[in-house]
């Protein structure tokens, strides 16, 4: 029987077996690596603070690979998809990608009652991007401890009534309680706000994004 965690597992080994590769060859180190893609993430989703989105959760087409809905338009998600696409990494592809060929790993069937993919929705839900994360990046702890969230983490909220949310840690810190900011859309557009334990942690995690990233 094939077990799902397995196949995360050993697609995140080859992942970080392929950074190994290519650093060696660049001859820098996959520590070095991790922490200049994440201070570049970290200045994508700052950048990201800066821009006037209207938040709408409207269903729209868009293009695949690297479709957006209109650039004033979005939500929590878009947001997330935006940062990492502003460092070369496509979510919309790698979601679908992953999805495609693990759509049993992905809550498309339990939560909307879908037997297919649509490159135009299913990135840009949350239930699908902890799926992804989880499988292709790391899943860490849901601690309570403020210093256990690192700039570049990613983490998921429920809002209340199974409404879920998703947002990154920056590297800036509130001057109330010295916590990690986090950069998310809950309504009025991306904003740097000190939330992290406003409501329920759902997940936690790390995507240092495809090999060919690094």
């Amino acid at each position: 029987m094939r077990r799902p965690w397995l196949s995360g597992c050993s697609a995140f080994l080859l992942a970080v077996l392929a950074c190994a590769f290519t650093c060696a060859q660049t001859g820098t180190s996959p520590a070095a690596a991790r922490k200049a893609f994440t201070q570049r993430l970290v200045e994508a989703a700052l950048e990201r603070t800066h821009h006037f989105v209207r938040y709408d959760p409207g269903y729209v087409r868009i293009a695949y690979p690297g479709g957006d809905v209109p650039s004033d338009t979005g939500v929590c998600t878009d947001e997330i998809i935006r940062i990492y696409r502003a460092v070369g990494v496509d979510l919309q592809k790698e979601v679908h990608e992953d999805m495609a060929a693990n759509f049993w790993s992905y809550p498309n069937h339990v939560r909307w009652g879908l037997f297919h993919t649509d490159t135009n929705i299913d990135h840009r839900r949350v239930p699908n991007l902890m799926a992804f994360f989880s499988r292709k990046g790391e899943s860490l702890a849901t601690s309570t401890n403020p210093a256990d969230y690192l700039p570049g983490d990613l983490v998921t909220w429920d809002l209340g009534g199974n409404v879920p949310h998703i947002g990154m840690v920056v590297d800036g810190k509130s001057a109330q309680t010295g916590r990690s900011m986090i950069v998310h859309n809950i309504g009025q557009g991306p904003k740097m706000e000190d939330v992290l334990f406003n409501w329920k942690i759902t997940g936690h995690y790390r995507y240092f994004a495809p090999a060919q990233a690094h």
